[in-house]
């Protein structure tokens, strides 16, 4: 499966093992074509999870993490890549439909949105949040402060 990959996208695509867990580093742009041909051709059937992680001093300062399962062939593997801040990137709803809830928890936390996705808003905080809160450079207590104050007129115990 690596090499057939690596042919196909070339320095695009690294195939990497950590701790035993299998997992490609990909360039963005690859991303919907990748995750396809994933389902596809690998039989990675089912979208475990979707995550992100936030590295603010980096330039491209998102790693997005796809894990992948394969009942089949009784395979994991993750997918990553990364972005700037304020990109998108495609949805693989119409792939894996349970990515739906997985990229409106990545955009309700990170801010990351994913183009196509048939219902993009937030899932866990309320309309009216401001801000990502799993980004490292947000300020939970202030924004908390708010919240309460406007929309339950106390102010935060914080």
């Amino acid at each position: 499966m690596v090499e057939k990959y690596k042919k196909r996208y070339g320095s695009g695509l690294e195939a990497l093992t950590y701790l035993g867990q299998n997992y490609f580093n990909v360039d963005r742009s690859l991303i919907p074509d990748l995750l396809r041909l994933l389902n596809s051709d690998d039989e990675f059937d089912y979208c475990v999870d979707l995550t992100a992680v936030h590295y603010p001093k980096r330039e491209k300062q998102f790693d997005l993490v796809w894990v992948l399962y394969s009942f089949p062939r009784n395979e994991r593997i993750r997918v990553k890549t990364q972005m700037k801040d304020g990109e998108s990137i495609a949805s693989v709803v119409s792939i894996w439909p349970t990515a739906n809830w997985l990229e409106r928890e990545v955009f309700d936390m990170f801010g990351i949105r994913f183009d196509g996705h048939p219902d993009m808003k937030r899932i866990l905080l309320p309309d009216g949040w401001e801000g990502y809160p799993l980004r490292k450079d947000y300020d939970i207590l202030q924004q908390d402060k708010k919240w309460v104050r406007i929309n339950l007129g106390i102010e935060s115990g914080q």
